[in-house]
C-alpha cells in the first residue's frame, strides 16, 4: 500500500513544525525517517498512527483519506524502543492481543501467534512473561506482535537504539528478513545512519521539519543534495570554495580554496553557496612531497583505531578535515604530530549550503 503524505502543516504553540511538507511512501517499501532528534519524524510516524493529526493537509493510505480517521480504525502495527509489553501477561497473550482485539477467540488466534512466534524464534518462549527475557527477545515479541495481526503499515520508532552492538546488527538483519517476506509498507523512524544505510530501500533525510533529500542509500551517500545530508550522513568534509577557475586540460573542473587549488569532475552548478563534499574514506593521506593541485598540507591532531580502519583529525591552513584509512598492511601508519598531505579526489562532490 503506498502512503502519501499532502500539503502537512503542524504547529506546537508559536513553533512550526511542518510547513507545507510533502512524502511518498511506496508500496511494500522499507522506508526510513532519518534524522537527528527533534527534526519531527517521530511525530510524523505518530501521525501515520492516528496519534497525532495534522493542522493542515491530507494523509493517504492508497486513494483513502486517513487524516481524521482514529487510531483503532487503521490496521497499522506499531513497534517502540522501550517494547510496550504487557509484563503481567505471557509472550503468547501478548502476540495475541492484537487478534483478541479484532474479534478472533483465544483458539484462533493462538495459532497465528504460536507461527509467528516461531518465526522470530521464540516459540519456546510463549509461556514465559516478558520479565523473564533479555532485551533482544522482547523487541522480537514487539516484532510478532505487530506483524501477526497483518497490518496494512508497520510503523517502527527506533525498536532497536536501546539494545547493545551485537543484538541490533541481529535484529536489524532478522527485521528486514521479516519486512522483505511480509511485503508490508514499513516506515522506519531512526538517528543512526548505519542502520538506515543497511536495512532501507528508501530514506528520506530530515531536518527541522524539512526534507532535505528521499533517495535509495546508495543516492544518499553517493550524491547528497545538500551539506545537511552530506554531513549527517557520512560525515563528509565540507570546504569552501572561493571561486571557480575554469576547466583543466583533462576536463576537470578547477576550484579555488584558502587552501588550494581543487580538480573534481562534478557536474553540479557553483555559486556562493556551493561547497565541496569530500567522503573521509575517499580523502588519501601521504607522506609529505611538493604540493600539487589538489593536494593539502595538514598535520595529524588525533588518531582513532578502529580494526580494520584508521581514522584521523587533520589540521589544516583552513580548519580540520577528517580522513579514513584502511588497515590492509600495506598502507602506511601515522601517528599525532606527523606532516603530510592529503590528496582530494577528483570524486568530490558540488552541494549547496543547507
Amino acid at each position: 500500500m503506498q502512503i502519501h503524505l499532502s500539503g502537512i502543516e503542524q504547529s506546537y504553540g508559536s513553533q512550526t513544525l511542518f510547513h507545507g511538507l510533502d512524502l511518498d511512501i511506496p508500496s511494500g517499501s522499507l522506508f526510513t525517517l532519518l534524522g537527528p532528534s527533534g527534526c519531527g519524524k517521530t511525530t510524523l510516524l505518530r501521525m501515520l498512527a492516528g496519534f497525532v493529526r495534522p493542522d493542515h493537509g491530507k494523509v493517504l493510505f492508497g486513494q483513502t483519506d486517513m487524516t481524521r480517521v482514529p487510531v483503532h480504525k487503521r490496521n497499522v502495527g506499531m513497534v517502540f524502543q522501550d517494547y510496550a509489553l504487557f509484563p503481567d501477561r505471557s509472550v503468547l497473550d501478548n502476540v495475541s492481543y492484537g487478534l483478541l482485539a479484532r474479534g478472533q477467540s483465544r483458539s484462533q488466534a493462538r495459532v497465528p501467534a504460536l507461527e509467528m512466534l516461531a518465526r522470530v524464534g521464540l516459540k519456546d518462549k510463549a509461556d514465559a512473561l516478558p520479565s523473564a527475557l533479555s532485551g533482544g527477545q522482547r523487541q522480537r515479541v514487539a516484532m510478532a506482535r505487530a506483524l501477526v495481526i497483518k497490518p496494512d503499515l508497520l510503523l517502527l520508532d527506533e525498536p532497536l537504539s536501546a539494545l547493545d552492538a551485537k543484538l541490533r546488527t541481529d535484529l536489524r538483519e532478522m527485521l528486514w528478513d521479516l519486512q522483505q517476506e511480509a511485503g508490508i509498507t514499513t516506515v522506519f523512524v531512526t538517528h543512526d545512519q548505519e542502520e538506515a544505510l543497511s536495512v532501507s530501500d528508501y530514506i528520506a533525510v530530515m531536518d527541522r521539519g524539512c526534507v532535505r533529500q528521499v533517495g535509495t542509500p546508495e543516492q544518499i551517500y553517493r550524491c547528497p543534495d545538500n551539506s545537511f545530508v552530506a554531513d549527517f550522513v557520512g560525515g563528509a568534509n565540507l570546504i569552501e570554495l572561493q571561486e571557480e577557475l575554469g576547466q583543466a586540460a583533462d576536463g576537470c573542473r578547477r576550484f579555488r580554496t584558502a587552501g588550494c587549488i581543487v580538480r573534481i569532475q562534478s557536474a553540479g552548478r557553483f555559486s556562493e553557496q556551493t561547497m565541496l563534499a569530500v567522503r573521509p574514506e575517499t580523502l588519501s593521506v601521504d607522506a609529505l612531497r611538493p604540493l600539487d593541485e589538489g593536494d593539502i598540507a595538514a598535520r595529524i591532531e588525533s588518531v582513532d583505531y578502529r580494526g580494520p580502519s584508521t581514522a584521523y583529525q587533520l589540521r589544516t591552513e583552513f580548519g580540520f578535515l577528517k580522513a579514513v584509512v584502511w588497515n590492509t598492511g600495506v598502507s602506511q601508519s601515522w601517528e599525532r604530530g606527523d606532516a603530510v598531505v592529503l590528496r582530494v579526489p577528483e570524486s568530490a562532490l558540488l552541494v549547496e549550503r543547507t
